[in-house]
C-alpha cells in the first residue's frame, strides 16, 4: 500500500507539473500580433512581433501631416507600430529610431494618379528613391543626402496585385545614417495602393533585419 501511495503521489505531481507548464504556456505573451484592414473588402494584413507597440491614430495622422491635425477624413486607412519601449508616432520619420517603426496604409487613387501609376510610382511613393525623384527632390531643398540602395525587387503575388519592394539607406542632416524598407502594391485596375513602410538607424536594422524581413514578407493583399 505504501508503495502504490508512493507511487500515486508521484504520479499526481508529474500532471500537476505538467498542468502547470500548460497554464504558464497559455498565459505567455503571443509571439506576434497580427494587423488587418477589416474596412476594406482588401483583406490587407501583416504581422509585427509581440513587443511592438500600436501608436494612436490621431498621433500617427498628425505625425503624418507635418505635425498638424488632418482638416477631415483622408479616406486612408492607416496603421503604426513602434519596437521602442516608450513608443511614439514622431518615429515615424525620426532621425532618432533605434528601434524599427513599421507604418501601413491603403489609399484609394484619383483618375491622376491612377492614369499615372507605375512601379516608378510604387518606388517613390513614400520617399524619393527613383534617379528621377530624387534629383526633383534635391532641387526642391529635400534635406536627406547619401543615398544608397539596397534592395529593388519586383513583386507579382496574384490577385491581380503587383508591386516592388525597396530597401534603401538615406543620411539625415544630423548625421545619422537610416536604413528603410518598403513594400508598396497596387491593384489590378491601378485604383489602391497598399504600403508598408519601416524604417529604424542602420545600426538597428542591421541588428534587427531577420525580424524585419518577417515583418515585411507577411505584408499581404488579397483585393477584390
Amino acid at each position: 500500500m505504501a508503495t502504490r501511495a508512493a507511487r500515486t503521489g508521484k504520479g499526481l505531481a508529474g500532471l500537476a507539473a505538467i498542468l502547470a507548464a500548460v497554464l504558464v504556456a497559455g498565459c505567455a505573451a503571443p509571439r506576434y500580433t497580427y494587423i488587418a484592414d477589416s474596412g476594406t473588402s482588401d483583406q490587407t494584413y501583416f504581422k509585427v512581433p509581440g513587443g511592438w507597440h500600436k501608436v494612436s491614430d490621431s498621433s500617427l495622422a498628425v505625425a503624418l501631416n507635418g505635425g498638424k491635425a488632418p482638416s477631415g477624413p483622408s479616406g486612408i486607412w492607416s496603421v503604426g507600430y513602434d519596437g521602442a519601449t516608450a513608443p511614439s508616432a514622431r518615429h515615424v520619420l525620426s532621425s532618432s529610431a533605434a528601434q524599427p517603426f513599421v507604418f501601413a496604409m491603403v489609399g484609394k487613387l484619383n483618375s491622376t494618379a491612377q492614369g499615372n501609376m507605375s512601379y516608378n510610382s510604387l518606388r517613390d511613393f513614400f520617399l524619393p528613391v527613383t534617379q528621377t525623384a530624387r534629383q526633383g527632390a534635391a532641387q526642391q531643398g529635400f534635406p536627406l543626402t547619401r543615398f544608397h540602395l539596397l534592395r529593388d525587387a519586383t513583386l507579382d503575388p496574384g490577385h491581380g496585385v503587383h508591386g516592388v519592394r525597396e530597401t534603401f539607406q538615406y543620411t539625415y542632416p544630423n548625421g545619422t545614417t537610416d536604413t528603410f524598407d518598403q513594400v508598396a502594391f497596387t491593384n489590378s485596375d491601378s485604383s489602391k495602393v497598399y504600403v508598408l513602410f519601416m524604417h529604424c538607424l542602420s545600426s538597428c536594422y542591421q541588428h534587427d533585419r531577420g525580424e524585419i524581413n518577417t515583418v515585411m514578407t507577411s505584408f499581404t493583399v488579397r483585393s477584390s
